[in-house]
């Protein structure tokens, strides 16, 4: 039967003499990933979903029963409408048909030969049909699979990417792919691109002795324009290319770099002048190997700038290497001028941001480490000009214990190299000086002295006038640093504007406004710079006014003041005569509400209060106690006493007039006291007692004052503290009958003594 065997001339003449062992189409790798998104095992399932398809002598398509039809230029356009994966491949397929109608069966053969070759049952027909081939040509296609030579894995991958490169004109790539194919096998395309390479190289060859020779000579032009002629041939030739770097690169003399290259933390960045119009860039770079070799890498080609600049940024450049890059002008895919050439770099990115402050015998560094530096070192070297290294991570470090003066710090970064090597950067140097900073204050002490505050502290032996040092007391108007804080010195407040007092002893003493409430801190401030030290909270409460006390019938004391302003809180407490004490806490709350009482005895009493600290701990300034002294509870009665009965009628009626006291008699002296903790509280009744009045008035209405009426009786406070009780006889009536009787207290202590009346009936005289 017809095409059992490779070789039968089945259709065309010389249908299937040529079994392609490389696709030769260029962007196949595209190609091959558009086909796989659209889920097909092979081209030829883009044209047809069932069997007949026929590849043998050309693609074609079945059509009606028996009817086929060629899959051309036509048939992929129509394909090639819509969207999806399928179209784009029918679109790609159609460009290439267009430039080589040939090329879709090479490329559906050899995409079907390698599906059988893979297939463990490729040798059998029925495989080839279950690819969708036409039942006539599956027995001549597993004959083609089985003559073709297999290629393994990298033989494939060169026969795929030799397209690529013959269109890129690296023909030393090409020639290095077509080493790895095998020579057998039915390809006249491969045949013919070996005849054509030859030749190429040939030429390339030649040009490149032909350089040499004009190097050797002298003439640097010529030589150029022969290793230029190579790269147009040749354009993989690294020999070439080599020697243009040597015979272009910048001189150490040379300002200005056609090629610039900066650079960065993560990448090189790379502009020059492109000023030629169509011109495509073809960028190179050049890296040293560990073994003495150099490696070339494209890192891209750069479309024809329409600024007149050209500028590209290469993020996959190798740490830790020396890397040269070097821009190719390429016109219609040939390289076209002389390659701009960059300096030699070395690809060890340096610190960033790196910032040195100094402190009290310290500075502090920081700075931003590169991504892929493996360590970061810090070398230190004194105002002394001795180097040692320092401890650093996370970016910083701390050199402390160090002596005024400059002090320079280099920073440098290590790297790991592709080929295992460890590679220090030349190191980002800073110098920075260490100033003379003011001893700090240790200890401050504040001890209360009546109305004013005594600051004390220790340290600050640096601080001495004769060395321009202060140590000055402030007010933070915020949260106060922690003591050490080294600040500068403009941020240090004014010293407090209180009001100093002369005082014997070491320190300050500074009388606060009433009302302070404040943390007070000690800073030692040298020229610029200054320290934070301890702090104190001290008060000085607002006094106390219009304190006043009045015994009242229940026998306590009823205290009245005006509470000072922002006081939450009162002392007040209270001395009586005998000695005894007592303290209550007042708020303020419960004096609005409810007022103040004392239970207190008879006697003489002292009543003061003070302002109450805030916070516990705090150092007071208490301002003068107010205070309220009440003498005992003295009082004059009266009553009028029937007169005796004699014999047969009532003598004459009696006042009686009676001092009453807690206290037996009178004080020695007045403001004594027999016990020192009364502190002045009177004991006695006091010497000048008030005037006793008593007065009558016609009728049964009491008299409305001492001038409401006729003096009746009139006694003396000496005699009365002297008698305690006196009586009186009212020899005649002072007016008609009936009368009525009432007494009074007159002179400076009326009101200090209280008088007891008896009932107004009583006092009527009828």
């Amino acid at each position: 039967m017809a095409g059992q065997e490779f070789g039968h001339h089945l259709g065309l003449p010389r249908a299937l003499s040529a079994l392609p062992l490389s696709p030769l189409t260029p962007g196949y790798a595209h190609l091959l990933a558009t086909q796989h998104a659209a889920g097909l095992r092979h081209i030829g399932e883009l044209f047809t979903s069932g069997p007949g398809l026929r590849v043998l002598d050309g693609v074609f398509v079945p059509v009606g029963a028996r009817g086929r039809r060629r899959v051309d230029h036509a048939l992929l356009a129509d394909l090639g409408r819509g969207t999806g994966p399928a179209a784009a491949l029918a679109n790609q397929l159609a460009e290439l048909h267009r430039h080589d109608p040939q090329t879709l069966r090479r490329v559906v053969l050899y995409q079907l030969i390698e599906l059988l070759q893979d297939h463990p049952r490729g040798q059998h027909p029925d495989t080839a049909r279950s690819l969708g081939i036409h039942a006539e040509e599956a027995a001549g296609l597993v004959a083609a699979a089985r003559v073709r030579p297999v290629l393994d894995r990298a033989q494939r991958a060169a026969a795929e990417s030799l397209a690529d490169a013959w269109a890129e004109h690296r023909l030393r790539r090409v020639r290095t792919l077509l080493e790895r194919l095998p020579r057998t096998g039915r390809d006249p395309s491969l045949s013919t691109l070996r005849t054509t390479l030859s030749r190429r190289l040939g030429h390339a060859d030649a040009a490149l002795d032909a350089a040499r020779d004009a190097e050797r000579a002298g003439d640097t032009e010529a030589a150029t324009e022969e290793y230029l002629r190579v790269l147009r041939l040749a354009a993989d030739d690294r020999k070439a290319l080599f020697s243009l770097v040597r015979i272009h690169r910048p001189r150490h003399d040379d300002r200005a770099e056609p090629l610039r290259c900066v650079l960065r933390p993560e990448s090189a960045v790379l502009t020059w002048d492109a000023t030629e119009p169509g011109v495509t860039w073809r960028i190179l770079r050049l890296r040293r190997t560990g073994r003495g070799s150099t490696e070339v890498r494209e890192v891209r080609q750069v479309a024809p700038a329409e600024g007149g600049a050209g500028g590209i940024e290469d993020r996959a450049v190798p740490l830790g290497s020396v890397v040269r890059y070097v821009a190719l002008p390429v016109r219609q895919g040939r390289v076209d001028g002389v390659p701009l050439v960059a300096r030699e770099m070395a690809v060890t990115p340096e610190v960033s941001d790196l910032a040195l402050t100094d402190g009290r015998e310290r500075i502090d560094g920081a700075w931003r480490t590169p991504p892929g530096a493996t360590e970061v070192t810090v070398e230190h070297t004194g105002p002394d000009g001795l180097t040692a290294h320092l401890p650093c991570g996370d970016g910083r470090f701390t050199a402390t214990g160090l002596p005024p003066g400059p002090h320079r710090f280099r920073v440098v970064c290590h790297y790991r190299t592709p080929e295992g090597q460890s590679v220090a950067s030349a190191g980002a140097a800073a110098t920075r000086t260490v100033h003379r900073w003011p001893d700090p204050v240790r200890t401050l002490t504040a001890t209360a002295e009546g109305e004013g505050i005594r600051f004390t502290w220790t340290g600050g032996e640096d601080g001495l006038p004769r060395k321009g040092t202060e140590v000055r007391l402030v007010r933070w108007p915020g949260e106060a640093p922690l003591p050490g804080t080294e600040l500068d010195a403009s941020e240090v407040p004014l010293p407090l504007p209180w009001s100093r007092r002369d005082g014997d002893g070491d320190g300050e003493v500074l009388c606060p406004p009433p009302g302070t409430h404040a943390e007070v801190a000690a800073v030692a401030v040298l020229g610029e710079r200054a320290v934070a030290g301890p702090t104190v909270t001290v008060e000085a409460p607002v006094p106390v006014t219009g304190l006043s006390a009045r015994r009242q019938a229940d026998g306590q004391v009823q205290v009245v003041l005006d509470w000072p302003e922002g006081t939450g809180l009162l002392t007040v407490s209270w001395t009586e005569g005998d000695g005894r004490t007592g303290e209550r806490a007042v708020a303020a709350h419960q004096y609005r509400r409810q007022g103040l009482r004392l239970p207190v005895g008879r006697g003489g009493v002292r009543v003061r209060a003070v302002p109450a600290p805030r916070a516990s701990g705090s150092v007071v300034a208490l301002p003068s106690a107010a205070e309220a002294v009440l003498p005992p509870d003295a009082s004059v009665a009266y009553r009028l006493v029937p007169g005796p009965r004699r014999m047969l009628r009532r003598g004459k009626p009696l006042i009686r007039v009676t001092l009453s006291s807690p206290d037996p008699a009178p004080d020695p002296s007045p403001g004594s006291s027999s016990d020192p903790s009364s502190e002045g509280v009177q004991t006695g009744l006091p010497d000048s007692l008030p005037e006793f009045v008593c007065v009558a008035r016609s009728g049964t209405l009491r008299p409305r004052g001492p001038a409401d009426g006729t003096t009746v009786l009139r006694i003396a406070g000496a005699e009365l503290l002297e008698l305690r009780t006196v009586e009186y006889e009212l020899d005649s009536a002072p007016c008609p009958v009936p009368y009525t009787l009432r007494g009074f207290l007159l002179g400076e202590h009326a009101t200090s003594v209280r008088l007891e009346e008896p009932s107004p009936a009583t006092l009527v005289v009828r």
